[in-house]
């Protein structure tokens, strides 16, 4: 019997660990979307970065049909791109705001970005009819309307604005 497979990092961390202006930038993220720490922005960084590369790439050595698996794909996840220049320009905010923790957070189920986190790791948010725990699941633009709170914790929010 072999030895488990090794996790890959899904992320890299900064090239300079002490520069001022990239720490306020992630400091004022982690308060906007609620994040635990900063390996979150890494890795919604290392997601955009991988569709970039693979948008330049495809730029240089035409393929119509790994294109638009790309944009298609982006789409999918609600971040609209008609060409691989949209693929180019999509910026880190269109990644964090398609998390399910911001979006539990805007549909108004929780009072804060760090309440909807707490609510998704306590398992009380279901996508579609099944329970998701991860706060950095990446919604897709057609689910996201099936976004539902417990049924339990509907009553307990309700019974408390009734008080």
């Amino acid at each position: 019997m072999g030895h488990p497979k090794r996790q890959k990092r899904k992320y890299s961390r900064p090239k300079r660990p002490y520069n001022k202006e990239r720490i306020e930038r992630e400091k004022k993220l982690k308060q906007e979307y609620g994040l635990r720490r900063k390996r979150e922005i890494w890795k919604a960084e290392a997601i955009l970065r991988e569709f970039r590369r693979r948008g330049r790439e495809l730029q240089a050595h035409r393929n119509e049909k790994k294109e638009q698996e790309l944009i298609g794909k982006l789409n999918k996840l609600g971040l609209k791109c008609q060409s691989l220049d949209d693929v180019l320009e999509t910026r880190l905010d269109s990644i964090l705001s398609r998390r399910l923790q911001t979006l539990v957070y805007k549909k108004g189920f929780a009072n804060s970005a760090r309440h909807a986190r707490q609510l998704i790791v306590h398992g009380h948010i279901f996508v579609e009819r099944r329970k998701i725990t991860w706060p950095s699941y990446l919604v897709e633009s057609d689910k996201e309307e099936k976004i539902a709170l417990s049924p339990k914790i509907k009553m307990s929010v309700v019974e408390q604005k009734s008080e």
